[in-house]
């Protein structure tokens, strides 16, 4: 199916899965970099919660499609990058395979978390036992992520890095 908006081919369809009810896969191989799905806003929501998107520091939104169908893993194939509609498009960190599931780590669009089940079931050999928002990954992680990260979550740790440190020089 091609996106009319971007003129992309959907290299991806819905799925069930046994372990989390449904999830997105790609339907052929999706190169490094190459741009899975587009993000568009469906609407603004009044707070967080487990499919809404922080899209600011104080604002959240539900994504329209099946963007809300990716599942987390503690160790994704896609990261996100803010389009100019400000919404969450999904982009390849590395090569996704033929049917493998399309995921993401929810802390890469919240700054916190607190929604989810105490326990991480992604299954990822790096899974950090929960799932997490992006003040609570470690530097490492912060790292790894750095390009495919929502843009207001490095401006909002780096304004709590500042408090911080201010504090201490006090």
């Amino acid at each position: 199916m091609i996106n009319q908006r971007t003129k992309i081919k959907e290299k991806y369809k819905l799925k069930k899965t046994p372990e989390k009810g449904e999830g997105i896969f790609a339907t052929e191989e999706i190169q490094e970099n190459e741009l899975v799905m587009l993000g568009v806003i469906e609407k603004s929501v009044d707070q967080n919660h487990s499919h809404a998107s922080q899209v600011g520091e104080f604002k959240h939104v539900l994504h329209a499609g099946q963007i809300s169908k990716v599942n987390h893993s503690c160790d994704p194939n896609c990261g996100i990058r803010v389009n100019d509609t400000g919404a969450h498009d999904f982009v390849a960190r590395r090569t996704i395979d033929t049917d493998e599931e399309i995921t993401f780590d929810y802390a890469m669009r919240n700054y916190s978390i607190d929604f989810f089940p105490t326990d991480c079931t992604c299954g990822a050999s790096e899974c950090r036992g929960s799932i997490t928002g992006w003040k609570s990954l470690s530097e490492e992680i912060k790292e790894s992520y750095s390009t495919f990260v929502a843009p207001y979550l490095l401006e909002m740790d780096s304004r709590v890095t500042t408090r911080v440190l201010s504090l201490q020089n006090d």
